[in-house]
């Protein structure tokens, strides 16, 4: 393991253009609990499935109950960042990494200090009123009682990408562009099972393709080198 860290390394001491890509795994260090592994939301019980609860349709017909789990399972504001984010951070500080895409809504890279951060699946820290689009911070909804509304009357809903609903174009094509003109993508904390997310690997024609996670993904074979193992340990060592 030694030796693909140091190789590790001096990629990115050779890399000008790093991309960083990131899923769940960023941030289970930080204590946040992922979805697809054994203690993850997906495992837990539930009156409802949690696929089903963070879905538009759900939001629209049991609002109560999906703003009761929202509450409960997605409040990351008190959570702090860990060295994956720190790094990362102290390596777009450098100019080096050019921008992180993220599968996550916690907003913990930003807390880290990263200034270019594309959220494909939106954030907790923006929700807005469905009715007069009236912009309302994270505080207010996590504080809230049952359904949060806005002074308009209009239900407010989180800027979070839900099941059944279309990524952001924006952020998606932003995505793209730094993904394909970047020399070197590190991918690090995903499985790489979630579409269209997953699709973005394609348009990378750089020539240095790393993948940190502790399972094994379907992208290995095709990656220039393989970590598995924590994001934490791997990033104390850079």
């Amino acid at each position: 393991m030694n030796k693909k860290i140091e190789l590790l390394k001096n990629i990115i001491e050779n890399s000008t253009n790093i991309v960083f890509f990131g899923g769940a795994g960023v941030s289970t260090e930080s204590g946040i609990p992922d979805f697809r592994s054994k203690d993850g939301l997906y495992s837990q019980k539930y009156k409802f499935s949690p696929e089903e609860i963070l879905s538009h349709h759900f939001f629209i017909n049991n609002t109560a109950d999906f703003y009761e789990f929202y509450r409960n399972k997605m409040n990351s504001l008190k959570y702090d960042p860990n060295i994956t984010h720190i790094k990362l951070a102290e390596l777009e500080n450098k100019g080096i990494l050019k921008g992180i895409i993220t599968q996550n809504i916690d907003g913990l890279h930003q807390k880290a200090g990263s200034k270019n951060v594309l959220e494909l699946h939106g954030s907790v820290y923006r929700n807005y009123c469905m009715k007069c689009n009236k912009f309302y911070d994270a505080n207010y909804i996590f504080e809230s009682k049952n359904i949060p509304y806005c002074e308009c009357g209009g239900i407010i809903k989180p800027d979070v990408v839900l099941y059944e609903e279309a990524l952001d174009y924006t952020v998606l094509e932003n995505s793209i562009s730094l993904i394909s003109s970047c020399d070197t993508l590190i991918i690090g904390g995903t499985s790489l099972t979630v579409y269209p997310a997953s699709g973005l690997i394609k348009y990378f024609k750089g020539k240095n393709l790393i993948l940190i996670n502790k399972g094994i993904t379907s992208f290995d074979s095709i990656a220039n080198l393989v970590i598995n193992d924590s994001l934490g340990n791997v990033f104390s060592s850079i």
